[in-house]
């Protein structure tokens, strides 16, 4: 079993929330780092921040096979090989299905969906022919229960659940990990992706007033990554205590 500081990382959406608190856990522990997300000036602020860490840095669009692919490239290229892919990009506007928003639709599935099977293409190879690896998702408490106005966002956490369980089935006998983690109200930024301000409010209020931290979620993330080789953690809830679904 490799030691954190043997692993190499890759964290996509790794520009604030769980991304960023992960990488600062996994920096600290010593693993060796590669963050990707679009806001390049935002990863490099965290680079900077971190001065001791193995770190480098991508600007990437998870929704972009290629730049995705250029991110697997990279951590080839600097450290040898890839231990594990953390595909934690993700967005949550939220409205009624009868308002029909369907550029907010396809954005859901373009991040939430293909940006989990673009990281999941980019990688998988390397890790089949590695004999080794570990994939990890971040999902949502709505990838195990559907609540309203929200039908879309549930899908797309629903369907992450079914690609990594899939994913876990054939890939088990090549000793690559599947892990998805499932957060229930978090403090991040996800809640400015939701179009309405008034129901991004509620959501903001309701992440503070349940106050589970995106540190919380990272000690998850971490928790997984650092399990002997023989054990795999398929499925992690993590829920604000308090919180009711």
């Amino acid at each position: 079993m490799k030691s954190l500081t043997e692993k190499v990382v890759i964290i996509m959406g790794a520009s604030s929330g769980i991304g960023e608190a992960t990488t600062r856990l996994l920096a600290e522990k010593g693993a060796k780092l590669v963050i990707a997300a679009r806001r390049e000036d935002r990863l490099a602020e965290i680079k900077n921040s971190l001065p001791d860490a193995e770190l480098v840095y991508k600007a990437a669009d998870v929704s972009n096979y290629e730049d995705v692919k250029k991110v697997v490239d990279l951590a080839v290229e600097t450290y040898g090989h890839v231990d594990v892919l953390f595909n934690n990009a993700g967005v949550m506007p939220t409205a009624p299905l009868v308002e029909g928003r369907r550029d907010e639709w396809k954005e859901m599935l373009d991040i939430n969906i293909m940006g989990v099977l673009n990281g999941i293409s980019a990688v998988l190879p390397l890790m089949a022919e590695q004999k080794s690896g570990h994939i990890i998702s971040t999902d949502s408490v709505a990838g195990h229960v559907v609540y309203p106005d929200s039908a879309v966002y549930c899908g797309t956490k629903f369907a992450v659940r079914a690609i990594m369980e899939g994913l876990r089935q054939e890939q088990r006998k090549n000793n690559i990990k599947s892990t998805i983690i499932s957060p229930g109200a978090v403090q991040t930024e996800l809640y400015k992706t939701i179009s309405d301000s008034k129901i991004a409010d509620e959501v903001h209020k309701a992440q503070i007033e349940w106050g589970l931290t995106s540190e919380d979620i990272a000690m998850a993330v971490v928790f997984a990554i650092d399990t002997p080789d023989r054990m795999s953690v398929s499925e992690m809830i993590v829920r604000p205590t308090t919180q009711s679904i």
